[in-house]
């Protein structure tokens, strides 16, 4: 069911007040799914009912995406602040160190949450962060150009385009390696969704300087990536294994950059494997 919750984060400026929306379901133990930039929770609902036979599942939406809010004025998009927030939320929920799997952005983010040591288990599917310069300015490149066809398409028309398997792999195949199997209305939410994400310009800012550089011991780590990836290129996978030695790096064979449409039960599997 869908909920919000408040809670403060501490800041250099002192606390402030951050609200972020989530859906839970399940029992288990707690594994928090964190969705990509300008998407939304709602990217994980092909696997939620497969991963909570075995865990209380919380997928979030991330502030200024989805239906939570953005941050308060003052406070930036960037790794640091956005550590704090998912602290925060940890704590406002009662999850002591859940596991934690997130998608691109989410993938990233759910590292360094790993990092920070905060989380007992990572899964990133096609984690942001080990790209190249250019890998970095053609991802960035790719995504600008979907925000901006989601707010110049007139909602009429992705509603059209959406009840056709041609029409939805027109709008979504760069993230989809499979995009007819997604459902004419998440294709809608999802377009209104990238359209209407508040956090992703500042976002998309603070990312232009990240690279994940860290070793991450401790922590059982699961890096998977698409072999059709069209976002962030799956050479990107042996750099993130290089990077974190005793990392599981798994092949989705046939899967795109949002793995969790193409192959729901594969997806579902590694994240539950990589949290036991």
């Amino acid at each position: 069911m869908s909920a919000t919750v408040s809670f403060e984060v501490p800041t250099p400026h002192g606390p402030r007040d951050v609200t972020v929306s989530y859906a839970r379901v399940g029992r288990g133990e707690p594994l928090v799914l964190l969705h990509g930039i300008g998407h939304h929770r709602q990217a994980w609902d092909p696997l939620v009912e497969i991963l909570a036979v075995e865990r209380d599942v919380i997928a979030v939406d991330l502030p200024g995406f989805g239906a939570s809010p953005g941050l308060p004025d003052g406070l930036a998009y960037d790794l640091p602040t956005t550590n704090a927030v998912l602290g925060a939320l940890f704590a406002a929920l009662e999850l002591d160190h859940p596991h934690v799997a997130g998608n691109s952005l989410g993938g990233l983010l759910a590292l360094e949450l790993g990092r920070e040591r905060l989380v007992r288990s990572v899964t990133a599917l096609s984690p942001a962060g080990f790209w190249s310069p250019a890998e970095r300015r053609y991802a960035f490149g790719v995504l600008i150009a979907m925000r901006r066809a989601s707010r110049r398409l007139p909602l009429p028309l992705v509603e059209r385009l959406a009840r056709t398997a041609a029409g939805r792999t027109a709008l979504t195949s760069t993230i989809y390696a499979r995009p007819a199997r997604r459902s004419p209305q998440a294709v809608v939410a999802e377009t209104l969704a990238l359209g209407r994400a508040t956090g992703f310009d500042a976002a998309l800012r603070a990312g232009t300087t990240v690279r994940f550089t860290d070793d991450i011991p401790g922590v059982p780590v699961t890096v998977a990536w698409g072999t059709r990836d069209l976002v962030l290129v799956r050479r990107q996978g042996i750099r993130a294994k290089r990077i974190i030695p005793r990392a599981r790096l798994v092949r989705l064979p046939g899967c795109g950059h949002c793995p969790m449409n193409d192959d729901p039960a594969l997806v579902a599997r590694v994240i539950l494997d990589g949290s036991r």
